[in-house]
């Protein structure tokens, strides 16, 4: 009797239709994970930058409020003295606009001294990055929506 050697085309087959299956189970689930990391991250942006505009306005409340991202942030270095043009608030990635898969907006900076301040944050790629979008302003309660947040005027579900 012959000696079998390897595996047939049969049992070849059938451990790919299993890995297909895995896979099939498995990538669905990673990426809500990756949505629920990106949108997790967001919130705690939106929330870091409300804490920035609350120790902006305090450190300079001949200025209020700050109007850009930019200046919540700066060149932070050793040496540096923060001003009202770049903070020191709030790192350089989150300065930019963009982080973990959102794009970040400040905007409503009104009055002198600023008094009021609105923060959006948008996924970059709807349904792959995020699902939801979120809002805060002065009041500092984190809201969200499913669709397109353009103003954030308390009409938006609080986030618990």
């Amino acid at each position: 009797m012959r000696k079998q050697k390897g595996f047939s085309l049969i049992e070849l087959l059938i451990v790919v239709a299993i890995i297909l299956i895995i896979a099939a189970i498995a990538i669905p689930n990673l990426l809500r994970a990756r949505i629920a990391a990106n949108e997790s991250s967001a919130v705690a942006s939106v929330r870091t930058l409300n804490t920035a505009q609350i120790s902006y306005n305090s450190a300079y409340p001949t200025v209020g409020f700050s109007s850009t991202l930019a200046s919540l942030s700066g060149s932070c270095t050793g040496t540096t003295v923060p001003t009202s043009a770049g903070a020191c608030l709030i790192d350089t990635q989150l300065s930019s606009g963009t982080k973990s898969g959102y794009s970040f907006a400040v905007s409503n900076v009104t009055g002198t001294p600023a008094s009021t301040y609105t923060f959006i944050a948008t996924p970059l790629t709807v349904n792959q990055t995020g699902v939801r979008y979120f809002c805060s302003f002065a009041d500092a309660v984190v809201r969200y929506n499913a669709a397109l947040i353009t103003t954030c005027d308390g009409t938006q579900t609080p986030l618990q």
